[in-house]
């Protein structure tokens, strides 16, 4: 295991709330809109929830422009060395990079910009003790991987380029980081052997949404919808937080996107 830090230990987020626009959010297939109090309640408990686990949160203002701009974990990457600001794969949502990039400049003393024109959305991005993984999907290509490459190494991070499995649109919209050794995940992700080095947890057939959980210090948050994921996860000793995500899954959405978390100095 690498001497940093654990990279689930968090004492810094950045969230935006979000806008009335949020119904219309992209989404990969039909069904019905989020309503905006739906969405407001669920960002505003998982806000409420960082902050009880002692996270110091940056609230952004809001941006009716961008209805996806409450996934503010797609436009950029964070980290206790620096920040990189992404390019998202949604034509729609590229101009929430430089929207954020005055947050970035104020809190990182280092921050990069993707370079070339390929594409990536953070919600690809699995950050392990080791190695940071970059899926490819419909929203990160592979030029965008190989210019991320670049500014992970520059940042002292070792990474490497997996796939995410088809009609799946973030590669950790199937998985998540228990601890330094275990991934939470979905069985077809399972299947690929991307987590080779890992114990996986499988989440039950039904509950596949629940993979994308998100491990903040000594708790771990999932959807409260997916009682048979918790039952299990409590069992093998997780201190688990259900959170409501039932409006936010409408829109292809879970608990990692909504905010970007860091550790700032000394844990």
């Amino acid at each position: 295991m690498s001497d940093r830090a654990l990279v689930y230990h968090f004492n810094r987020a950045i969230v935006r709330p979000p806008g009335k626009s949020v119904a219309q959010a992209l989404r990969a297939g039909a069904g019905d809109d989020p309503s905006y109090d739906g969405v407001a309640s669920e960002h505003a408990a998982y806000v409420a929830a960082l902050g009880d686990v002692g996270i110091e949160v940056l609230t952004l203002p809001v941006l009716e422009a961008f209805p996806d701009s409450i996934f503010i974990e797609d436009p950029a990457l964070v980290f206790p060395e620096g920040a990189i600001a992404l390019r998202p794969g949604a034509e729609s949502r590229a101009g929430e990079v430089a929207e954020i990039a005055p947050a970035l400049r104020d809190h990182f003393d280092l921050v990069l910009d993707l370079p070339g024109s390929g594409f990536v959305d953070g919600g690809d991005i699995l950050t392990t003790q080791n190695k940071v993984m970059i899926g490819l999907s419909a929203r990160t290509d592979k030029a965008g991987a190989d210019a991320l490459i670049k500014c992970l190494e520059k940042l002292g991070r070792a990474s490497e380029i997996v796939d995410t499995p088809p009609d799946v649109l973030h590669f950790k919209t199937d998985c998540s980081l228990l601890d330094e050794a275990t991934i939470l995940t979905t069985s077809r992700l399972s299947r690929s052997g991307v987590f080779k080095g890992f114990e996986e947890i499988i989440v039950p057939d039904g509950e596949e949404a629940a993979a994308n959980a998100l491990r903040v210090n000594d708790v771990v948050f999932v959807g409260a919808d997916f009682p048979q994921t918790i039952e299990k996860l409590q069992q093998r000793g997780y201190d688990v937080v259900a959170l409501k995500t039932s409006e936010i899954g409408k829109i292809d959405a879970g608990l990692s996107c909504m905010s970007l978390r860091w550790m700032q100095g000394t844990p």
